[in-house]
Parts: structure tokens; sequence; C-alpha cells
């Protein structure tokens, strides 16, 4: 069975993109950074995702790339790497801060020079922003004290929120492999196990089922852990009556889809019931509004109004989408001060959260933005609330 990934050719295209982007922006070379749990940006131009260590890569304005890791990921690099220009660098070392005294290292210079970069006036744009550890950024001026150094995260958001063809079947098989899992992880449900044995059933089917990796930290939670919005599942045993929260993904070739959805140990009442349905509705609700040319701004203001004509302005927390890809929360958000229209093949994950009395839910799926609407990458929300007969 071949793999759905994404072609070497297409990280070629990405690199030319972005050296456009960087010339229109009178940059003379980006440079983006990733972390192990953050890796997106160095990721989409090289297929490298590293490991304890950070890696980068810079981009010239004649659109010629290279590739920096730490000082243990030379020879992981050059194995994995779609740029075959790599250069080491202890600023990209990894949070244990080992100083390596006998490696004689490369240094930011090197790895401009080979890309076309030269003189000491030149224009620096740092392409993760927040990525950028201090060692990254200290490196860069230390290499070039006259340097004009700015962010340009926005050339990021600029090449990754369209996604290609390879993308759209990337994000399409993870869903399928999230949508098998969900099935095993609500067949082995029942009062007494706890939340990580839940964890680990999914994690033993996505992988199975050819996934590389999970495409988020997974979780499982039950009753009081519901009303987290981030968190980590725990030992927690689940009994009768819980609500059991799912949010399950797979990652393929980077990229990470997401399936969020309430299961309910018996039968669901009262306010309880009300809380969940609504959070439903109000999902239902968001996946009508989205098309392409409708302002994202909108759709939230929109969104926001909801919870508030419905009584449930308190237990607002966010929404109602944000960007999916590479990260399962990726830019750009769907905020009340989204000033951006919304274009065909952006990806969301419409992600409903609300917070209960002691509890909450989130129900959350992918889609792809149309011309006239937007594709579900997953039906399998619609089976509603779900009750077991426990």
């Amino acid at each position: 069975m071949s793999r759905i990934c994404i072609p070497d050719s297409e990280y070629q295209e990405r690199i030319k993109k972005a050296g456009q982007l960087v010339r229109e922006k009178g940059l003379d070379v980006m440079v983006v950074s990733s972390t192990e749990s953050d890796y997106a940006n160095a990721r989409y131009f090289s297929g490298f995702w590293p490991l304890f260590e950070r890696a980068g890569v810079a981009i010239s304005a004649t659109g010629e790339a290279a590739l920096l890791v730490g000082p243990e990921s030379a020879i992981f690099a050059k194995d994995r790497s779609k740029i075959d220009n790599i250069f080491v660098l202890k600023e990209f070392r990894e949070s244990a801060d080992p100083a390596y005294p006998e490696l004689k290292a490369d240094t930011f210079k090197d790895a401009f020079k080979s890309i076309g970069v030269t003189g000491e006036n030149i224009k620096i744009g740092l392409g993760s922003y927040v990525e950028c550890t201090l060692p990254i950024f200290e490196g860069l001026k230390e290499s070039y004290p006259k340097a004009e150094i700015t962010n340009c995260s926005d050339i990021m958001v600029t090449l990754r929120k369209i996604k290609s063809i390879n993308e759209l079947a990337c994000i399409q098989e993870g869903f399928r492999i999230i949508e098998v899992a969900t099935d095993e992880v609500i067949r082995n449900l029942k009062p007494g196990v706890t939340e990580l044995q839940m964890v680990g059933i999914a994690q033993k089917v996505i992988y199975e089922e050819g996934a590389e990796y999970e495409g988020l930290p997974m979780y499982v939670f039950s009753e009081k852990s519901t009303s987290h919005a981030i968190s980590r599942s725990c030992y927690r045993t689940i009994n009768k009556g819980d609500i059991v929260q799912l949010n399950l993904s797979a990652k393929i070739d980077g990229y990470s889809p997401a399936i969020g959805l309430p299961v309910v140990m018996g039968k669901l009442e009262g306010k309880r019931r009300d809380t969940v349905q609504f959070c439903l509705e109000a999902h239902d609700w968001t996946v009508e509004q989205l098309k392409a040319g409708k302002l994202a701004s909108d759709v939230a203001k929109d969104f926001y109004q909801l919870f508030v004509d419905n009584g449930y302005k308190d237990n607002f927390v966010y929404g109602p989408c944000h960007g999916t890809g590479m990260i399962e929360v990726e830019a750009p958000w769907m905020e009340t001060t989204s000033d951006y229209p919304l274009e065909e093949n952006m990806t969301f994950q419409v992600d409903t959260f609300i917070s209960g009395d002691g509890f909450g839910v989130r129900w959350e799926k992918g889609v792809a933005i149309t011309r006239d609407g937007c594709h579900s990458m997953t039906d399998y929300l619609k089976k509603g609330i779900i009750e077991l007969d426990v």
C-alpha cells in the first residue's frame, strides 16, 4: 500500500514561493525555527522534524534554502531532510544547554553565504517569531550586528493557509484513522477503566492504521476534567453517569487533524443535556456559516452572540474555529478581530467548546473551505450525543 505523503517536488515549490515573498517584503533572508513540539515551519520546507534540539530553515530572496540543525542532528538531518544544504549551529542545541567544547560549529554567516546572502547591513525576517529562542536571536545579532531583524510571520501564514491537493489528502487520511480509533475507544469504554487506558487504545490503533504519531497529545477526560480547555489525561477511573470527552488525532506526514466529541456513560439529562445539546447546535451552526468570501470576524461575532442570546455568555471560552494543518492548532484563528476573508482550500478545525457547571464539552472536526460552503472531512459528529448502555 502506497503511503500518502507530500512529494519532494512540493517542498521545492514551497521554497521558491517563500523566496518570492521574502523578496517582495524587501528582506534579504527569512529564518524560520521549530521545536520538537511545534515543528511545522522548518518541516514545511525541509520535511525534517527535530528531536530534543531545535531546527531552522534559512531562505534567501532568490529562493535558495539551508537547513539549520543542532550539534547532534547532523546525520539524522542528512538522512531525512528534503534540503541537502545542511549546517550545524550551536544556537539550535537542546534545552539542557550542552557546551559541546570540541565541536567546530557552523555559523549563520556560513549558512547565509551558501544561499547567496552576503554583506553586513542585511534585513533578516523571523518567520517563526514565537518559536525563535533567545540563543537563536542572539546568534543572529552576534553574526550580523548591523542587521535589521523584523517579524515576518505573516509570510508563513500566507504560505500555509491555503492547502494543496497533497496536503488535503494527508489531512483526510488522518481523519480516516481517527474515526477507526474513536470507534475502538468507544467499544472499550466501560465503568472501571481509566482515562489513560483509553488513550493507550487510541494510540495502538493510529499506529496500526499508518499514522506516524499523534496529531496532538490525545486525551480522554471524564467529569470534572472535561471542563479543562487544555489539559492532560490522568489515572482517574471512569464511572457510570460520567461525561467522557474524547479528542483523538493522527499525524500523517506532519499533518495533524483531530476529532472531539463527548460520550455519556448512561443517560444525559437536565441542564447537562441542554448544555451539551446547545454546544452541538452551535457547532453545526458554525459549519453552515463557512464559505469562501465570508469575513472571519463576522462568523466569530455571530458565534459569540449565539452564546449571549441563549444564556451561555458566562460559559464562553473561545471560538468558533482555528486553522489546522501541520499543527492541529495553527494560524489563522477565527476571532472577533480577524479581518481576513475565508478562501477556498483553507482548512479549519470547527472547535466548539463550552464550560458548564463542573464539566465541559467540545465538539470538533475539520473542514475545508469551498466556494459555496465547506467540505466536512469527517461525518463522525452526525451521530450526535452518544449515550452508552452501561
